[in-house]
This record gives C-alpha cells, sequence and structure tokens, in this order.
C-alpha cells in the first residue's frame, strides 16, 4: 500500500489479492500450464493493485513465481535501503550515547520500542526528535526525522556500521569539518537534507512525492517501503494477471512494463590468441545501465510518473563531466555515483551491462576477487605478477586495486570508480592534480615516480599520450585556441558519448561558423546524450538561428531533450517559427512548465521558472518566482542575482542595490554579490563606491579574471588609467594567457603612448589566440606605424 509519512507509529499493512492462491497455484506450474490451468480470464477481476498504486502489486506477489529472485533479494542493501525504525533495524546506539559537534552535544535515547534524539532543531534550539526510519544498512546507516510539513529530513549524524576492527561501531558526522547550525542548508533541517526530494525515489518503490506549492507540503507516498521488484521491473498487475490468464497467452512481453532481455542468449567468448572475451552479439540497447542509472547516477528528475524502459533522458537529466563533479579525465570528484564513469568506459563501449557482474536481485558480485574479472580477462595474461608488479597475495594484485580505484564519500563509504580506467599518473600535474591509483595506494610517492614505474613496466603500452581530459581541462581554464581541439574530441566517433557530450557543453565561448559544422549534425545523433548536449549548445545562437536549428528538437521522442529545446526558444518572436513549430513550441513549453511544477519545491527550480517567465516577456510572474525561491532559500544566490538584474532591467536601480545589499549581510564573503553591487553602483555613478566592491570582488576570486578586467575598466573610466594598468599587470601575472587582459593592458599602453609596450602585448595576443580578430586587428595598425 501507499504510506503516508504522516503516519508515523502503527504497523504496515499488506493488501494481498484475493485471488492469492490461484496465483500460487499458477505460478508453480511451468509456464505453459499456467493459462491452461486457470484460464477463461475470469480470475483477474479479483487480483487487484496496491491501495492508491499505479498497477503496484509488491514483491511478496512477484514471489509466488519468482521465489529465487525474492530470496536472493531479501536481506540485501535494496531490501534495507528503508525501514521503519525498530529494535530489530536500527543497529546505531541509543542507550544514552552523546555526539559533540559545533557546539552541540546529541544524545541518543531509546524508550521501549521507539529511538529518539535530543540535538539542536530547525530554530537552533535543543529539542528532543524521534526517529521514524533508519536509512541504508552498511557501511552507514542515517535516520530520518519528521518535520512539519510532511518533510523526513535526514538527521547529519550517522552510525558507522562498518565492523568495529575495520574502525566501525561509532557515530560519526558527515560534514565533520564544517561545523553546520541551524539555517544552513546542509544541517539536518535544511533543504539538502530533504528525504522528500533528495533521497525518497531510490530508497522506496513507486513512490509519489506529491509536493504542494500552496501549502509549501508534502504528502509524499509509497508502495513499498524499500528497493523492490517493481522499482526496476514497473508495475506488476498487468504481468501478475497474464500470469494467471487474465491476459491472452500471447501478450508481448509476457505484459512485463520492461523486459530485460539484453543479456538473453549472449555469450562471451575469447577467441584463439585473445586476451579479451568478446560478446555474441553486440548489445543494441542501454535498457538496463539506464534502469540502474536512474539510481546509481548522478541526474535530476524531470517529472512524478514513472517510466520504465524508455532510456534515462525520458525521466531525468543526468550530470554530464561538469568541473564541480569529475576531474578533466573523468574520475569521480563529486557524488557521481556509477552511470557516468561507466559510461565513459571501454566495458559499456564492449557491451558488457550492470548485471554481466552484479547479481541483479540479491546485489552481490558473481565471483570474487580477480575471479570477477578473469570472466572476461585472461586470467593466465593479466592475473599474474607479470602483469601486476605486485605480490600475488597482496592488495596491489587485486584487478579493482589499479582499475577501479575507490573514493570516500560519506565518510566511510568507499566506492569505486566505474570507467574501469588506465592509470596515467603521467597526466596529473596537467589534469590539476587529478588521482591515480598508483599514488592512492603510495602516498608517499609522487605521480612522476608512479608515471616512470609504469613506462619500465610497459614501455610499449599503447595508453600513452594525447588524453580527452587534457582538452576539457583546457576548456575549463578557458584556454584561447581550445575551440579546435574541442570540435577534434567533438567529432570523434570513438569518444564516449558522455565525453563528446562534456566537449559540446563546454563549446560555449568558441561558437562561431566552424563549430557550428561540427555541432549541428549531433542534433540527429542516435545517442540523446549527444543531442541533449548539442541542443544546449545552440541554444546560445541568436534567435534566427536558434530557432532554424532547434525547432525540430521540440519533437525529439526524449523528454530531455524536448525540454532543452522548449527552454531554448520559449519568447522566441512567433515570426522565426512556422506555424507547425509553433503548436510544437507549445505542446514542449507545457511539458516544460509540467517538469518546473513538479520540482518547484526546490529554489533553484524557481529560478528556473523566473527566467522562463521573463523570456516570455512576464516581468511581474519572473519576479514573483525570484521572491518565492528567496522564501525557500534565503540564501540562494541565483535568486538573488536574478531579481537584481531584473529590477536593473526594469529601470529600477535603487531596488537592484537593496536585493544586493541585504543578500550581502548574509553573505559578506561573496565575490558573486560583491561584484554585482560593483556594477551597480557603476550604473548609479558612485564611482568611489563600485571600485570598493569591484576591487573586493576580485580580491575574493582571483582565480575569476574577469573580475580583474571589469576592475580595471572601472579604474580607467574613472580617471586612474595607472592604477588600471597596474591592475591589469598583476591579474595577468595569475592570467597570462588571458585574451582579455591583454587586449585591455595592450589598448590602455597605447593610449598612454607606450607603443613598444602595446606592441609586444599585441603580438603575444596574436600568438596565443591567431584568430582573435581584435588583437589581429590591434597589431596590425601598430605594426603600420
Amino acid at each position: 500500500m501507499f504510506h503516508d509519512v504522516a503516519l508515523i507509529r502503527g504497523t504496515l499493512r499488506t493488501v494481498l489479492p484475493a485471488a492469492f492462491a490461484l496465483l500460487v497455484a499458477a505460478c508453480s506450474a511451468p509456464e505453459t500450464a499456467q493459462v491452461q490451468a486457470v484460464g477463461g480470464g475470469g480470475v483477474s477481476q479479483a487480483f487487484l493493485p496496491l491501495s492508491g498504486s499505479d498497477g503496484h502489486v509488491g514483491a511478496k506477489v512477484c514471489g509466488q513465481c519468482h521465489r529465487q529472485a525474492l530470496e536472493d533479494w531479501q536481506g540485501s542493501h535494496h531490501d534495507l535501503a528503508m525501514q521503519p525504525a525498530t529494535p530489530q533495524s536500527v543497529l546505531g546506539d541509543f542507550e544514552g550515547a552523546t555526539f559533540d559537534y559545533a557546539g552541540t552535544t546529541t544524545e541518543f535515547r531509546r524508550r521501549g520500542r521507539r529511538f529518539f534524539v535530543f540535538t539542536d532543531g530547525p530554530d537552533g534550539e535543543p529539542a528532543e526528535f524521534e526517529i521514524l526510519y533508519t536509512f541504508g544498512h552498511r557501511p552507514l546507516q542515517q535516520y530520518l526525522i519528521e518535520l512539519p510539513g510532511g518533510r523526513l529530513q535526514a538527521f547529519g549524524i550517522a552510525w558507522d556500521s562498518r565492523d568495529a576492527e575495520a574502525g566501525g561501531q561509532r557515530w560519526f558526522h558527515l560534514y565533520p569539518d564544517q561545523r553546520l547550525t541551524a539555517g544552513h542548508r546542509l544541517h539536518w533541517t535544511g533543504p539538502d537534507q530533504n528525504w522528500n526530494f533528495m533521497c525518497a525515489e531510490c530508497h522506496s518503490t513507486g513512490l509519489k512525492k506529491n509536493y504542494d506549492a500552496d501549502s509549501d507540503g508534502y504528502d509524499t507516498q509509497w508502495t513499498e517501503i524499500d528497493v523492490a521488484c517493481e522499482a526496476c521491473h514497473g508495475p506488476g498487475l498487468a504481468h501478475a494477471q497474464w500470469a494467471v490468464g487474465g491476459q491472452p497467452a500471447d501478450t508481448p512481453d509476457k505484459a512485463l512494463a520492461v523486459t530485460f532481455h539484453e543479456r538473453a542468449g549472449v555469450e562471451w567468448t575469447r577467441l584463439e590468441g585473445s586476451a579479451f572475451a568478446v560478446r555474441s552479439q553486440p548489445r543494441t540497447t542501454r535498457i538496463e545501465i539506464d534502469a540502474c542509472g536512474r539510481c546509481h547516477g548522478r541526474a535530476s528528475r524531470l517529472l512524478g510518473d514513472e517510466v520504465h524502459g524508455a532510456g534515462l533522458l525520458a525521466s531525468h537529466r543526468p550530470a554530464l563531466l561538469d568541473p564541480d563533479q569529475y576531474w578533466p579525465d573523468g574520475q569521480m570528484l563529486g557524488e557521481v555515483f556509477n552511470w557516468g564513469p561507466f559510461l565513459q568506459s571501454r566495458m559499456q563501449q564492449a557491451g558488457v551491462t550492470c548485471s554481466d557482474c552484479h547479481q541483479p536481485h540479491s546485489l552481490a558480485l558473481r565471483a570474487e576477487g580477480n575471479a570477477l574479472c578473469a570472466q572476461c580477462h585472461d586470467g593466465q595474461r593479466f592475473d599474474q605478477p607479470a602483469h601486476t608488479h605486485h605480490a600475488g597475495d597482496g592488495e596491489g594484485s587485486r584487478c579493482v586495486a589499479c582499475h577501479m580505484p575507490t573514493t570516500s564519500f560519506m565518510g566511510v563509504d568507499d566506492r569505486h570508480d566505474h570507467a574501469f580506467r588506465i592509470p596515467r599518473p603521467d597526466l596529473s600535474a596537467a589534469l590539476g592534480g587529478a588521482p591515480d591509483a598508483c599514488t592512492g595506494c603510495h602516498q608517499d610517492r609522487s605521480p612522476d615516480w608512479a608515471a616512470q614505474a609504469l613506462r619500465e613496466w610497459f614501455p610499449d603500452s599503447r595508453h600513452r599520450g594525447a588524453h580527452s581530459g587534457e582538452v576539457l581541462q583546457a576548456a575549463h581554464r578557458g584556454e584561447p585556441g581550445t575551440g579546435t581541439r574541442l570540435a577534434q574530441l567533438v567529432a570523434d566517433p570513438s569518444q564516449p558519448a558522455i565525453v563528446r557530450a562534456s566537449a559540446l557543453r563546454a563549446f560555449g565561448p568558441w561558437l562561431d561558423g566552424d563549430s557550428l559544422v561540427v555541432a549541428t549534425p549531433l542534433l540527429a545523433e542516435s545517442d540523446p546524450l549527444l543531442r541533449l548536449a548539442a541542443t544546449e549548445l545552440l541554444s546560445q545562437l541568436p534567435p534566427p538561428q536558434r530557432a532554424a536549428h532547434l525547432a525540430p528538437m521540440l519533437d525529439d521522442p526524449v523528454l530531455a531533450v524536448r525540454l532543452e529545446a522548449a527552454d531554448a526558444l520559449a519568447g522566441v518572436a512567433e515570426a522565426w517559427l512556422s506555424p507547425a513549430a509553433r503548436r510544437l513550441l507549445e505542446l514542449a513549453v507545457a511539458e516544460l512548465e509540467a517538469s518546473l511544477a513538479f520540482n518547484a519545491d526546490r529554489a533553484d527550480t524557481l529560478v528556473s521558472l523566473g527566467d522562463l517567465r521573463r523570456r516570455q516577456g512576464d516581468p511581474g510572474e519572473a519576479e514573483r518566482a525570484y521572491r518565492r525561491a528567496l522564501q525557500k532559500d534565503g540564501d540562494s544566490l541565483a535568486a538573488t542575482l536574478q531579481l537584481a538584474d531584473l529590477a536593473r532591467e526594469q529601470g529600477r536601480e535603487a531596488e537592484a542595490d537593496d536585493v544586493l545589499r541585504r543578500a550581502l549581510r548574509i553573505r559578506p564573503g561573496s565575490a558573486e554579490l560583491n561584484h554585482a553591487l560593483g556594477l551597480s553602483l557603476v550604473r548609479q555613478r558612485r564611482g568611489e563606491e563600485a571600485l570598493q566592491r569591484l576591487q573586493r570582488a576580485a580580491e575574493l576570486a582571483p582565480g575569476q579574471a574577469r573580475y580583474a578586467y571589469v576592475l580595471a575598466v572601472a579604474r580607467h573610466d574613472l580617471g586612474d588609467a595607472a592604477a588600471a594598468r597596474d591592475g591589469l599587470r598583476e591579474a595577468l601575472r595569475r592570467h597570462p594567457d588571458n585574451v582579455e587582459l591583454l587586449h585591455a593592458l595592450a589598448t590602455y599602453e597605447l593610449e598612454a603612448g607606450h607603443r613598444d609596450e602595446a606592441r609586444a602585448l599585441a603580438r603575444r595576443l596574436v600568438s596565443i589566440d591567431p584568430e582573435n580578430p581584435s588583437g589581429r586587428e590591434l597589431l596590425n595598425w601598430l605594426d603600420r606605424r
């Protein structure tokens, strides 16, 4: 049944169908006898779904036929993903244990079968809160507490459930170094610890978030509290009815919501002389990988309805290799889980799916240790000291030690990188200190040492040379001339789609006629990741070109692509769209609005809604959305900046000033807010105050060359050209290849009569970015004189 989070105590009730005995009898016989024994289809009239569900029947019903799968699942991480807090499910010490953090002493208490914490609440005052549910099992267990409005919040102090010998059996805080207090978004009472939005979808089955914007509250419900059969297989009512004869025997796919058929009849064999197994037939779909990716990937859910078997982008927008989540070479940096790394892997390209290595129901590995890899890789070649260069029984001899290094999340959860990559310590420095497996273990050694060892061990290795990560790193740094390298990366079909899509996203600063030639064909690519990234990139074009390129994407079969196209074309003049495109845009914008409404419990979504209304020419609704975002999260930087910019756009500069100053009282160290206020003060002709704010922004974010440039321009325009030149010289010491800084300093040196200095700077600019028209024009002018 669905469970209402407002019903705190009381036993969970299970609704079983009236035809249960008949179903048991039918499923006990061979499949062909099921329909024959029951026949007629009348039984299905009594076979009911769980109350309030969309055709879910529950794991117990599934298990009547699929007994082994049910037994394998019981006790798995999926089964234990979330449980009512009982003496059997709670692993932590609630017998008066205490934990000190950020000036608060938390006490863990138990009374009978109920569990409590005495800790700081939403107002910062100490109070007692009841634990309603356990969350997870190993290597840590969290606890959920209800707050008003149907909110369940994940408590920030977790139980380390590892064995004591491994350092477990203790309380620990998930953010030990941040000293979080009430009001911070990461405090257990804050929005980023809200179960309804952040966690619920992936820890329960048949979940409906049921957020109500008017009351700003939730009525979140589920069919089963844990991750049960129908979380992956979809609602089972139609299949169960088929099983007892309620549907024709030849019903396609046995009336299953999704069929995991990609491994059916497939064998992996090693050809004579080969060290690697090959798939007996190519995998042409990504059904299983995307089904797992809904939870084992970093992605934003786009709509409330469940979508099974249609691909991840039919219901979610996944993260690409963005610099805040991944190292430039694609290694995990943030908590990205497994989908994104696995899409980068040669394993995925070879046709491997998740269940080739993992049992899908117990989640156990199909073999232990190196035997798991030896299913496909020749153990006589690779599971030998001659290959590992480590003792046969040592940690370094394990395949995963080098090819699946771990990153620790949530304090104690070591997760393997599923990109199955070759260690590249030779790239560490070029990639901003990206980790490598070698020095991850040999922490007293340098990447140069590790690179030299690999060169000696594998002198003929083909896993050296250029790497896509070098191009992405150059793009993230804004290095001149990177556009050509990005274009080559995007156009390379041998690269994983997620790498090419990430290169497309990074292409923005270099978008020109030549890059259009590369990007436009990808709108027709079979992989929706590439179509999505190409649509996002081309949304930066002027409206006429944008409409010409993106109008066809309004009819894309994948939701995430349609939403991106709708967002790009909303507000574009109707004259640029055909009548058919206008009709498609209306439908796609309706989908976009439904998606934004589904996620309207988040401030960032309300900012996106405000941006949409602004493009549609409705500043009143835009302002309302921005203010709602600030009511929900007073610390929202995006909402503050957009609200101030809207006020500027409407000529209400004093109001923009006020919005920014109020935000600065909360975040005085924000470079973005200081910079925005400095620009506002420039527009108000309050030069000295503007310089103070612009200088403060440049000091707070020395890595932002743009802030140094704007500060120099402001100094120059306010009459202090010498200070402007000094500031640009200093900025160029930090950003020696920044074209904007070079051009500004060359111009100001020329203005001051320093032609030799200006010519040298112009030549330097052109050598860095030969295609820069303003730099070439300046140098030509100087050379003529």
